[in-house]
């Protein structure tokens, strides 16, 4: 599945939940809503990454970091839609800013910032 597809089947959910919140009578999610949910999502992906290193206590906690990634990724390409980013291009540009940067300076002692 490439991107175009993801992000088709991302947007066709989040019509769903706004769908079902008009029906309950609640307000569909703004941009800001799913970028608050995102947010909370990250967190709970810290949480999952710590157990999974052993650092905290949660059963199944490698199915549960899967789907939580997922869910991130569900935001992120809903997020891209929504502010008009096309992601496929920002990533291939960030790619190579990255690359670059790289090889200008091969051994960073952490990942290259791309942005300014």
């Amino acid at each position: 599945m490439d991107l175009a597809e993801l992000t088709a089947q991302a947007m066709a959910l989040r019509n769903r939940f706004a769908a079902a919140n008009q029906v309950r009578g609640v307000q569909p999610w703004t941009r800001e809503d799913v970028m608050q949910g995102f947010v909370v999502d990250v967190g709970d992906l810290m949480r999952l990454v710590m157990a999974h290193n052993g650092r905290r206590e949660v059963d199944d906690a490698s199915r549960k970091l899967a789907h939580e990634l997922a869910d991130c990724l569900w935001s992120v390409l809903v997020l891209a839609r929504l502010y008009g980013v096309d992601l496929e291009a920002e990533f291939g540009r960030m790619i190579t800013e990255a690359s670059a940067k790289l090889a200008v300076n091969p051994s960073p002692s952490r990942p290259p910032s791309v942005t300014p």
